[in-house]
């Protein structure tokens, strides 16, 4: 099996049992996809067509405010995955960008092997509900931080939270998932570090 491949399997072992031939269907049902550094794997207003598993790289999902300022949601990073979960299902515009921040390997599932793979495998319909579950909940603590914490508190969180992400993206883009300014960003890092 290719590492890029073991990868996904331990991701997915991590809450249901395969069995080998269980493994390969599933492996089947996937496409690599490469995409380089500052490149679209997804804009706005597009339908989402796969869900990403990345095995490389590093990715930022994202809107544009009425000014086109940026507000970044997530951060994507070796054993993550991400797309447009809601667009994937309801085959709806998203509302989000998804662009490289290095170059980045993935493993994309369509939507019509995802409908195959819950006949043929039921029990993935658990795997893909406990990941569901645990993005909504990820997702609400980022909210919820969002409007207790102050800049300064979401920034140490998130340093403590993502350790392998920090060093990997821009302060500018840590400012926007922040949801400050990049200067306010750099005067909080600053701090932080002589801390």
């Amino acid at each position: 099996m290719e590492y890029f491949h073991q990868l996904i399997i331990d991701n997915v072992s991590r809450f249901i049992d395969l069995t080998e031939i269980e493994k390969q269907k599933y492996i089947s049902l996937l496409t690599k996809v490469s995409i380089k550094r500052k490149a679209f794997l997804m804009q706005a207003g597009d339908i989402a067509k796969y869900e990403y598993f990345i095995t490389k790289g590093c990715l930022k999902v994202y809107t544009l405010d009425e000014n086109g300022a940026p507000h970044i949601s997530m951060f994507a990073v070796e054993d993550y995955w991400t797309g447009d979960m809601a667009s994937f299902i309801t085959k709806e515009p998203s509302s989000y960008f998804i662009k490289a921040t290095e170059d980045s390997e993935l493993l994309g599932i369509s939507r019509t092997n995802y409908e195959l793979l819950f006949q043929e495998i039921p029990k993935f319909e658990r795997f893909y509900r406990i990941l569901y579950q645990r993005s909504l909940i990820s997702y609400i603590r980022r909210s919820n931080q969002s409007i207790s914490l102050t800049a300064e508190e979401r920034y140490i969180k998130f340093k403590k939270k993502y350790p392998h992400i920090v060093n990997r993206i821009t302060q500018k883009d840590l400012a926007a998932y922040i949801g400050i300014t990049p200067e306010f960003m750099s005067k909080i890092v600053t701090k932080v570090n002589r801390m």
